[in-house]
Parts: C-alpha cells; sequence; structure tokens
C-alpha cells in the first residue's frame, strides 16, 4: 500500500475545490491527459469522469468512480484502465494549522495491476504519488495566491 502525505498552505475548503472539479482532474493527477465527467453530480459517491491516458502516438479511455466521499474531509476513487484492472485512491484532508495535511493512499484492487503488484510497483506508485502531491499542492496554492492577488488589486 503506498501512502504519502503533502502538507499544502491552503485550507481544505480550498483543496477540496480542486478535488470536486472534475475537469481538473488531468492538472493534479500524473497520468490523465485530458477528463471529462460522465455524471454532473461529481464527486458524490457514484459519479464517474472518464479520462485519456497518452503515450507518444497512443492513447486510452479509463474511468474514475467515486467510492466515498465526505466534502473538505475524504475522497475514495476507484480508477480502472482495462486490461491493467482498477486501483483504489484515497485521499484524505485534515486541517494543519493554516493549511492541510494530505494524505494519499492508494493501492491495486483487480486485473493485471492487483495480480503484478509487488515491492517495485510499491516505488512506483510512491513516486507517482509524490509528483501527484507536488502537482495539487501547486494548482491549489496557485489557484488561491491568484485569488488572492485579484482581490488585493480590486
Amino acid at each position: 500500500m503506498a501512502i504519502r502525505h503533502q502538507l499544502i498552505q491552503r485550507s481544505p475548503a480550498d483543496v477540496w475545490a480542486v478535488l470536486s472539479d472534475p475537469e481538473r482532474y488531468g492538472d493534479w493527477v500524473v497520468g490523465p491527459d485530458k477528463s471529462v465527467p460522465i455524471d454532473r453530480s461529481w464527486p458524490e459517491t457514484g459519479s464517474r469522469l472518464r479520462f485519456t491516458l497518452r503515450a507518444g502516438p497512443w492513447s486510452g479511455d479509463g474511468t474514475t468512480t467515486v467510492r466515498h466521499s465526505e466534502p473538505c474531509r475524504e475522497l475514495e476513487l476507484e480508477a480502472a484502465f482495462k486490461a491493467l484492472g482498477s486501483a483504489r485512491i484515497f485521499l484524505q484532508l485534515r486541517p494543519w494549522g493554516d493549511g492541510t495535511l494530505v494524505i494519499c493512499d492508494e493501492h491495486p484492487l483487480r486485473g493485471l495491476g492487483g495480480t503484478l503488484h509487488n515491492p517495485v510497483s510499491e516505488v512506483l506508485l510512491q513516486l507517482r504519488h509524490r509528483g501527484m502531491l507536488a502537482r495539487l499542492a501547486k494548482v491549489v496554492e496557485g489557484e488561491r495566491a491568484g485569488a488572492d492577488a485579484g482581490a488585493r488589486h480590486a
């Protein structure tokens, strides 16, 4: 089970605003090139979005389903990508001073990813999480900083 955390210098509500926007999925998740909501109720439990992965000329679509959602606290997703199977991604938001500690826990559930799960794949997940959580922090902190700057100049 790959568990990683990141301190983001914004409130849980600011972090949730990015997590709850299905069109921003590709901005912070490492891998997807594009995301499109399938259901208008994202991130309510059971809602889904379609994502596209690209590697050179190759591309393929997958689906992410919300399995559990507590606004500003927890988001549990199941990402499925054809033959690779599916993975559980659990994001927990904890208030931490003026910021938010985001804890990410991911592990394969079904398919090839689950069959081939081993210590090497855990290292790869850790590297993916480091990039993903850093991107989330950059998106959240940058978005809020832009809003704060706009308010100061108004």
